[in-house]
């Protein structure tokens, strides 16, 4: 097995979606292709795939997007990291939190998937929770309003002012967590 990390952003794929809280992990792994120079192409896994390094001499990095449903996104996660020789331990899923609130990034590897339908399906297919998140806030509704209809509804006016900076950030995490290791991305990213 190689040194190659698996970077998956969760997502709904069509244009539909595009800009909903629930692409935000597209989003990141966009911006982390366009920040090096790669564009995506697709896979057989039902998944667009970019290959880079993230500095000179670094692991090899594939970053994907799932071609399917949020709560199908197991499935290709678990093929690439098959045929990337990619270990569980070197997948990191970047998706959104309403648990966390808007604007604000936070990291981990394994523990609950907090009703997240994508991260259930990466747990179950690979048969282990023991992969890294970059949890991407998002926020809660409003009142009592449906967390399911929150995700899938575009970001507000107000939050399109601030989504390039935690587009950014989310990267920014990806990249110190894979060159510094966790520890040192919490304690970049969480104060």
């Amino acid at each position: 097995m190689s040194t190659t990390w698996l970077v998956v952003g969760l997502g709904n794929p069509g244009p539909g979606y595009s800009r909903n809280r629930h692409n935000i992990g597209y989003m990141v792994v966009e911006e982390l292709a366009s920040r090096h120079g790669v564009t995506f192409k697709n896979h057989k896994a039902r998944a667009l795939i970019a290959q880079t390094r993230l500095s000179v001499g670094g692991p090899r990095v594939v970053l994907a997007k799932p071609s399917v449903f949020m709560n199908l996104n197991g499935a290709p996660t678990a093929v690439l990291a098959k045929f990337f020789d990619v270990l569980p331990e070197h997948v990191l899923a970047i998706h959104d939190e309403i648990d966390i609130p808007f604007d604000t990034v936070k990291l981990k590897q394994g523990g609950s998937e907090g009703g997240h339908n994508g991260l259930r399906s990466i747990s179950s297919v690979m048969g282990t929770k023991d992969y890294y998140r970059v949890r991407v806030g998002v926020g809660r509704p409003p009142g009592r309003g449906d967390a399911a209809s929150h995700v899938l509804r575009d970001f507000s006016s107000t939050e399109n002012k601030t989504l390039p900076f935690l587009i950014d950030a989310g990267a920014d995490a990806v990249e110190v967590l894979i060159a510094e290791g966790l520890t040192a991305a919490q304690q970049k990213f969480q104060g």
